[in-house]
């Protein structure tokens, strides 16, 4: 188990899922800014083939724009990417880089608070998926 992701596992189809992983981001102040679509980008630039999966760049504004404040540099790791990521039938994983993790990068206490908001929402929207399911 990676030490650098929040994880959750989800029990329904990839497009259902990555419908739902939108509606939970909204419900928790994320907005979806960029789709990176993996499989088409993988199989256009290398002829290769993978399971179905999306990179999500999830961003709360007033989140983002605190941790510019604190930190300009910091939107070198903005947005918060989430992984959606088919693992075969109805099964599909859903991840996002652990905010906490994010902050080994940088020693900044108000960076910490805004971290710790956003791991808190993120982790709130993983949970209200596992709800649905």
């Amino acid at each position: 188990m990676s030490t650098y992701t929040i994880t959750t596992t989800l029990n329904q189809p990839y497009d259902a899922a990555v419908e739902a992983v939108r509606a939970a981001l909204g419900d928790h102040g994320f907005g979806v800014l960029t789709e990176i679509d993996l499989k088409a980008t993988l199989k256009d630039k290398l002829n290769v083939d993978i399971d179905p999966q999306v990179i999500l760049g999830a961003c709360r504004p007033p989140l983002a724009y605190e941790a510019i404040r604190a930190d300009p540099s910091i939107a070198a790791v903005l947005p918060c990417n989430v992984v959606v990521r088919s693992v075969g039938g109805d099964t599909t994983i859903v991840e996002a880089f652990d905010p906490d993790a994010m902050m080994g990068l940088a020693d900044n206490e108000t960076l910490q608070t805004i971290a710790a908001d956003a791991k808190q929402r993120l982790n709130a929207a993983f949970a209200a998926l596992n709800e649905e399911n």
